[in-house]
C-alpha cells in the first residue's frame, strides 16, 4: 500500500509505549511518514501546534495530507491512529464486521485495560516520590490479572484476534515492559510465546527502535522538572 501514498504521513512522538504502537504500525504498513518529536518530559504536548491537533496533550498523533478525499487529515488517540491506519490501507484491520468486531474487542481492552493498568504500576513501582505499598499491589496484580487473560486468549491462536492485527501492535509496547510491571513472565507460556514472535518482525523492531535515543535524554524517575510537567500534567488555567 505504500506506493499510493506520496507524501509523507506526519507523525507527532515520543518514544513510550504509545507512541510505539504508531511507529510500528507505519512500518507494518510500509507507509512513507516523517517523525516529529514531541518531548513529554520539557512540555512540548502542552504547545499551541501540537494541542491544535491532540487537544489532550498526549502524544501520539499524525497528520495525514493524503487524507480522505484527498484532503489532510489529523487523528489523535493512538487506538483511533491504528483504526485508521488500517482502513487506510488495509491492513491488520479486518473489513468484514465479524473479524473486525474480534479486533476491536481487543484493542479496545488494551486501550482501558493493558496500558491504564501497567503505566500505573509504572508510576507506583518506579516514579512516584512516596512508594505506596497498597497502590504498587494493586496496580502490579491487575496487571498479572490482564497478562493472565492474555495467556487464556494465545492459548490456541497466534495473536490476539487469531491473526496478526492492530491489536497486537497495540499491545507489545506495554508487554515487552513486563519486568518494570513487577510480572514474571515464565507464569504465562502463551504470553510469552507471542511477545517472542511480536518482538522478532522487522517492523516491529524497527518501530520500537524509532528515536531510541530519546528516552536515555529524560529520566522521569529522577528529574524532577520532568515529573512535574508530566505527572503534574503542565500547565493549569
Amino acid at each position: 500500500m505504500a506506493q499510493l501514498q506520496t507524501r509523507p504521513i506526519q507523525l507527532y512522538y515520543w518514544p513510550t509505549p504509545n507512541g510505539w504502537k504508531i511507529s510500528i504500525m507505519l512500518e507494518e504498513c510500509e507507509l512513507p511518514y516523517e517523525v516529529i518529536p514531541v518531548n513529554i518530559g520539557r512540555g512540548d504536548q502542552f504547545k499551541p501546534d501540537f494541542l491544535a491537533l491532540s487537544p489532550n496533550n498526549k502524544i501520539p498523533a499524525i497528520l495525514d495530507p493524503e487524507g480522505p478525499d484527498g484532503a489532510p487529515l489529523s487523528v489523535f488517540e493512538s487506538g483511533a491512529i491504528l483504526q485508521y491506519l488500517g482502513r487506510k490501507t488495509g491492513l491488520f484491520y479486518p473489513a468484514d464486521e465479524r473479524g473486525r468486531v474480534e479486533v476491536d474487542q481487543w484493542l479496545f481492552w488494551q486501550m482501558a485495560g493493558l496500558g491504564p493498568m501497567a503505566g500505573q504500576a509504572h508510576h507506583f513501582r518506579i516514579y512516584a516520590p512516596e512508594k505506596i505499598p497498597y497502590a504498587i499491589e494493586r496496580y502490579t496484580n491487575e496487571v498479572h490479572r490482564l497478562y493472565s487473560v492474555m495467556d487464556r486468549r494465545l492459548a490456541d491462536r497466534p495473536f490476539l484476534a487469531g491473526d496478526y492485527s492492530i491489536a497486537d501492535i497495540a499491545c507489545i509496547g506495554w508487554a515487552k515492559l513486563w519486568e518494570r510491571q513487577g510480572q514474571d513472565i515464565k507464569e504465562f507460556p502463551h504470553f510469552t510465546g507471542w511477545l517472542e514472535r511480536m518482538l522478532a518482525r522487522p517492523a516491529v523492531k524497527r518501530g520500537l527502535a524509532l528515536n531510541a535515543e530519546d528516552r536515555g535524554k529524560v529520566d522521569f524517575a529522577t528529574d524532577k522538572q520532568a515529573q512535574n510537567i508530566l505527572f503534574g500534567q503542565g500547565p493549569r488555567s
